[in-house]
């Protein structure tokens, strides 16, 4: 008899233990089973219905292949004469400002490989052309840069639409310009006015004429400086949407 109740008790400990490793089992795998099921629902179903997501809007802008030359000078904000500049390089132009006064505001930005500084032979402390050797000349190449500019451009979409741009930049030249006490880096200062003329669905004629300075702003004592009457032109090309340019 005692035999057969401590059979009994024995069996009722092995179920018990069997049924505590079955639980701890059970309780090992539920997370796992439920995180596949979360994973499997987060998952996006295609829908016959579902509209495509909305096209980038391309922004307006403008690389121009430019020129400009001067055929005078005057003494405003500078005091060089007898001098001329020439340069050439590509500009870039984005509609990224909005609108001001019915006109697209551009930012604007240019690299000038070519620059070309006609001046006298010989000159002063103060860049007066020394009288003795008055009509020899130099060329005095150099590069600029234009980092920052703004273009207000009128008559959206129009064939012949009129602009107005001003930009700031750096020369750099070769040797010492307007004096040979002055400086090779100058500060660059353009503004102008003109027509941009459509030849083709994004080529465009541009022309206009303006102001072009540039000085040492007084980094050392010597700052003749030089401003001159310019006339610029340029071949553009339009990246953006064609209907904008159809009307």
């Amino acid at each position: 008899m005692f035999l057969y109740f401590r059979y009994k008790e024995r069996s009722r400990r092995g179920v018990s233990q069997y049924y505590a490793l079955a639980l701890m089992a059970i309780s090992m795998l539920a997370p796992s089973v439920a995180l596949g099921q979360a994973s499997g629902d987060t998952q996006p179903t295609a829908s016959a219905g579902a509209s495509p997501p909305p096209a980038r809007h391309q922004v307006e802008s403008d690389l121009t292949f430019e020129g400009q030359g001067s055929f005078g000078n005057y003494n405003i904000f500078a005091q060089g004469t007898d001098a001329k500049l020439f340069t050439g390089g590509v500009e870039y132009d984005r509609h990224s400002w909005g609108y001001f006064m019915g006109s697209q505001v551009y930012y604007v930005a240019e690299f000038l490989p070519f620059v070309l500084l006609n001046e006298a032979a010989e000159l002063n402390y103060y860049g007066v052309v020394e009288s003795t050797n008055r009509g020899r000349r130099q060329y005095v190449p150099g590069i600029g840069i234009t980092p920052i500019g703004i273009r207000f451009l009128w008559r959206d979409g129009k064939a012949v639409r009129p602009y107005l741009m001003a930009k700031g930049g750096l020369l750099v030249f070769t040797q010492k310009a307007l004096s040979p006490n002055a400086s090779y880096e100058n500060i660059s200062l353009q503004s102008s006015v003109g027509l941009q003329i459509r030849l083709a669905k994004r080529v465009d004629l541009r022309v206009g004429m303006g102001d072009y300075h540039f000085s040492n702003a007084f980094v050392v004592p010597s700052n003749p400086g030089l401003d001159v009457m310019s006339y610029m032109y340029g071949i553009s090309y339009h990246f953006g949407p064609h209907e904008q340019r159809a009307r």
